[in-house]
């Protein structure tokens, strides 16, 4: 399975969540789907989107939460899906998509290219709804049960270590942030 097109299969069900996403691949493929203000691309600061979400979800509890994170991303914060796990917010979806590389910055192998199980590592850590998939058919099942689940859920979508031609977008960063901000207050 690509990322893009898991991206493209749930893009619709984002237009009314708070997203916030890792650096790199996923931002640009999100952003080439097309940009929203309910969308946050978490530049410099890999290993902590599951964190920025988790504090989204604990201030607005009215709002749903949907983090896109990575594989080399969270095993930079395995500390994260403890305090997840802690705090449990039940308004809060976390996808992780497993290329087995770090992607974005030359395709170095992951700890998961070697066997890690990262919803192992969340189900360990206490979160309480985990699944891995392989395929576009169970991603999309999976994220759609996560949104009425009504329950912190992470999900490991294991995706092709393929990303866009250009990491860079015409989106200023700084705007972004604003935009965001914006959005949340309204």
């Amino acid at each position: 399975m690509k990322r893009l097109d898991a991206l493209r299969s749930v893009y619709t069900h984002l237009e009314d969540r708070v997203v916030v996403t890792i650096m790199g691949a996923v931002a640009a493929e999100l952003q080439s789907l097309g940009h929203r203000p309910n969308f946050f691309y978490l530049q410099h600061a890999m290993g902590l989107a599951s964190s920025m979400g988790l504090g989204i979800a604990l201030a607005r509890p009215d709002r749903h939460v949907v983090v896109l994170d990575g594989d080399g991303s969270i095993l930079m914060n395995l500390g994260g899906l403890t305090t997840l796990a802690r705090y449990r917010p039940r308004n809060l979806v976390h996808v992780v998509f497993d290329n087995e590389s770090l992607l974005s910055v030359g395709g170095f192998p992951t700890a998961t290219s070697t066997g890690t199980d990262l919803a192992g590592i969340a189900a360990a850590a206490g979160v309480p709804r985990t699944a891995t998939v392989r395929t576009l058919e169970e991603f999309t099942q999976a994220f759609g049960q996560a949104l009425t689940a009504g329950d912190l859920t992470t999900i490991v979508a294991k995706v092709e270590a393929v990303g866009p031609s250009a990491y860079v977008t015409g989106l200023a960063l700084l705007e972004n942030r604003f935009e965001f901000q914006r959005y949340l207050r309204g």
